[in-house]
């Protein structure tokens, strides 16, 4: 049995550049899930269930592949946070956030439809944020950057400048574990190097 075709179900460029960093060129069809469907208030809970969501969504629309679904919402004392509807709410999510310490959950489905098998698992990494004054907030706010991502920070861009360390991996926090992708295709019974193009 050969290869079968990786199909990203999200329109996260960051998902979708970590993948290709790591070798994988995959098809990119975002799933367009509703996650105000989903009511769950457990942190990895949440992302498992809305990762598999998202996967099946998109499974449908493919004969033979291999479906990845992910999601990520940054936890601050038990407190589930995606990403902010608006700059408002960001800024207000960054007074909370600077200081502090939060949990950076993302769940992972795989949907692999040659197998008839589904896999789903969460990783979690802990992400120390500064201290930044309000000026700073509102300067990163009006960036554009914050509004995009879960927590309202993104590693890979300006919010790095505002992360003093992480703990766990930090691709995790970007938006898609790659150690975690390279076991759970093991799991299925692949190496990651047979995604290489």
């Amino acid at each position: 049995m050969g290869v079968p075709t990786f199909v990203l179900a999200s329109a996260s460029p960051a998902r979708r550049r970590l993948l290709q960093s790591a070798g994988i060129e995959p098809i990119v069809y975002p799933s367009d899930f509703d996650e105000s469907q989903v009511e769950i208030t457990v942190p990895a809970e949440l992302v498992q269930a809305l990762a598999k969501y998202k996967a099946q969504t998109v499974a449908p629309k493919f004969e033979s592949a291999l479906i990845m679904g992910c999601d990520s919402v940054l936890a601050l004392d038990g407190e589930i946070h995606g990403k902010p509807a608006n700059a408002e709410e960001a800024f207000q999510r960054w007074k909370k956030m600077a200081g502090t310490v939060g949990e950076l959950y993302t769940g992972h489905a795989l949907i692999d439809l040659s197998r008839n098998q589904t896999l789903v698992k969460c990783q979690v990494t802990r992400v120390f944020f500064a201290e930044i004054s309000d000026r700073a907030i509102q300067a990163y706010i009006a960036t554009g950057e914050p509004l995009k991502c879960a927590g309202a920070f993104a590693l890979e861009g300006y919010g790095s400048l505002f992360v003093e360390k992480i703990e766990g991996c930090h691709t995790n926090v970007i938006g898609l574990s790659l150690p975690l992708l390279r076991s759970m295709l093991a799991d299925l019974g692949y190496q990651v190097i047979d995604f290489w193009k």
